[in-house]
């Protein structure tokens, strides 16, 4: 039996290797997060790898995203990203090398043979391991075929024996011999496979854990035989499980936004998302839901990542959001909320103005997006306000009226603050005899179109003292040109 039973310590050589066949998933964030904690949290070198071999499928627009991803979350690497591709000389030579030392064999195996070989299986058994179907060439038929001209495929053949897998998260993992089977590590065409490239890269980087998800784990057994064949230490291994929608099934565009552009795009914070993600299968030990990365590095152990599927929950997301909104000093949200800010037109907005709106939403917004949508009102001279919303103030005929008054009293009143605002309002409701909120809520729609917000006389106050006055006339004028017919 084979076993690659590995003891943790520091210092470690980690890596991230996405394919640039798509934006950066959700789960390859948080694979990219453990191996940065881990590499922190331990000391060491944490490499960024593009595993770009698939040149059909390989996308350069995809290199770029995938880098300006894992820099929005804040996630740094070690020097240069590494491209898997340009290491394909050297991954075809370790394969010459087996070859030669009698470790890897030719194949001559058609790809038409095979299909008929699997066609064959699937009408009785369903399935077929290449060693029980096809023979392996003599080392002397093999040169002369191969001397001919004939084409091949370069194999490798996985030993007779079990093979236990200690995985970090998982445990022990064992793999029966009798599913295991020979592969091919150098194709017909001289490329070399996914798995030769990676362990000779893996090899070259040093690299001593790997972290990545669950659906590699089945070709861990290939790749503990390409170490060991060619002559390298065996790093440790640890599957991390999937993220699932909460319909409990892959997480897809479907179930929620899937890529960490999406919530880049929503106007999450990355701090939030990087924070979510980490806490999605691992926990620091205790109750913390809110930690910095400082906190995370310190409580990161690999004996703590979980073993079981995690189910993404996007309110709980939403709200650790709203709260590193709420708790982000206002100079440092602001880099982050000036593409949305330009969304809705008040990239130059006055900033003596933005400033206090900013402060006083920072409590209710959930993404930057939302945020930079409540500064509207703030900077517009004309609001737009709907009928619907406005039904019950339409069927007061006295409130434009009141509505008017109170911005004849707004107008004079020579300090403008909280305490001044609401005195006057409540003084208007006592001299006619109605209570404060049939004033307070009318007010509210005029100055932001919108019947929930923040606490009103702060509202009043941060939207000021001109603009208050001329959006309370302008609503009561709205109310009287759409108030219902009497009768």
């Amino acid at each position: 039996m084979t076993d690659n039973k590995t003891k943790i310590s520091g210092p470690v050589r980690v890596r991230f290797a996405p394919s640039p066949t798509g934006y950066l998933h959700v789960g390859g964030a948080r694979t990219a997060i453990y191996n940065e904690l881990l590499r922190r949290s331990l000391g060491g070198t944490f490499f960024l790898r593009i595993e770009d071999t698939d040149r059909q499928r390989s996308d350069a627009a995809m290199i770029e995203q995938i880098e300006s991803g894992l820099r929005w979350l804040g996630i740094d690497w070690d020097g240069d990203s590494h491209l898997q591709s340009t290491g394909f000389e050297r991954h075809k030579a370790a394969a010459e090398k087996l070859l030669a030392e009698g470790k890897a064999y030719h194949c001559f195996v058609t790809p038409e043979e095979l299909d008929e070989a699997r066609s064959k299986a699937t009408e009785t058994s369903g399935a077929i391991r290449y060693r029980d179907v096809f023979d392996r060439p003599t080392r002397e038929e093999a040169e002369r075929r191969a001397a001919n001209g004939e084409p091949y495929a370069i194999r490798f053949p996985l030993g007779d024996e079990d093979v236990v897998v200690h995985d970090l998260v998982r445990g022990d993992v064992e793999f029966k011999k009798e599913v295991l089977d020979d592969f091919v590590i150098l194709r017909s065409d001289g490329s070399p496979t996914y798995h030769l490239s990676v362990v000779c890269d893996d090899l070259e980087m040093g690299i001593t854990h790997v972290l990545r998800g669950e659906d590699h784990l089945s070709n861990t057994p290939k790749h503990i035989g390409l170490f060991m064949a060619l002559a390298g230490e065996v790093p440790a291994f640890g599957h991390l499980p999937m993220i699932l929608g909460d319909d409990r099934k892959r997480l897809s565009k479907r179930t929620g936004a899937a890529s960490a552009e999406e919530f880049r795009e929503q106007g999450m914070l990355p701090q939030a998302l990087y924070n979510y993600l980490a806490l999605l299968g691992w926990s620091p030990g205790d109750d913390r839901e809110i930690l910095s990365k400082d906190e995370m590095i310190e409580a990161f152990t690999v004996e703590r990542l979980g073993k079981s599927a995690s189910i993404f929950d996007k309110d709980k997301l939403a709200w650790m959001s709203s709260q590193y909104i709420l708790n982000t000093p206002l100079e440092d949200l602001r880099p982050h909320l000036v593409p949305f800010l330009a969304e809705v037109g008040l990239e130059d907005a006055d900033e003596s103005r933005l400033a206090p709106a900013l402060e006083l939403h920072q409590s209710r917004a959930k993404t930057l997006r939302e945020l930079a949508g409540f500064m509207v009102p703030y900077f517009r001279d004309q609001l737009t306000y709907d009928v619907e919303a406005c039904k019950k103030f339409l069927k007061r005929p006295h409130t434009p009226g009141l509505l008017d008054e109170l911005a004849a009293r707004y107008e004079s009143l020579e300090e403008f603050n909280v305490e001044t605002t609401e005195a006057e309002l409540r003084e208007l409701a006592t001299a006619h005899e109605v209570g404060a909120g049939q004033i307070i809520h009318p007010t509210r729609m005029a100055l932001s179109a919108s019947a929930k917000g923040p606490p009103l006389f702060d509202l009043v106050v941060c939207v000021g003292q001109q603009e208050g006055v001329r959006h309370l006339r302008q609503f009561a004028t709205f109310l009287r040109e759409n108030a219902p017919e009497e009768g």
